[in-house]
């Protein structure tokens, strides 16, 4: 794997991350929405990211495995959770139904805190990465001429 293709793969992690907060961010702000444009509570979103993986010409699958690695990371869809929402009871709430409960959207603070810390770490490792490649290519060029 050169120089360029280093940069590119880290470079699709640092947006796929990118993305991964900001979706996180959504949520957090949408803690309290309890109505949406389809008058339903605001539902948890995440990202799914998959592998994109290097165009094959080789024929043996172990050769392939071997000497063509993946080459970043894509986002594929935001994705929303499948939990129920959290019923609280609220008698005196616009959104309250006949029983006094208001649905509120099933976000865990604690979760998306820290999903961000894991988004923030992982966004890090791809910017060392890019500095590292950077710093290898700078040095090639010096020896290149001396």
């Amino acid at each position: 794997m050169g120089v360029f293709s280093a940069l590119k793969t880290s470079a699709t992690g640092l947006t796929a991350q990118r993305l991964r907060m900001s979706v996180i961010a959504n949520n957090i702000a949408n803690i309290t929405t309890t109505r949406t444009p389809d008058s339903r509570p605001y539902c948890r979103q995440f990202a799914v990211f998959a592998p994109i993986l290097a165009k094959n010409t080789l024929k043996n699958t172990t050769e392939m495995s071997a000497l063509a690695p993946g080459r970043g990371v894509a986002v594929v869809g935001i994705v929303e959770d499948t939990l129920p929402p959290r019923l609280v009871y609220e008698p005196g709430h616009p959104d309250a139904n006949e029983e006094g409960y208001v649905a509120f959207p099933n976000i865990d603070p604690v979760t998306e805190m820290v999903d961000m810390i894991s988004a923030t770490r992982a966004y890090e490792a791809n910017v060392t990465a890019i500095n590292a490649a950077k710093t290898m290519a700078m040095r090639a060029l010096e020896i290149g001429r001396g």
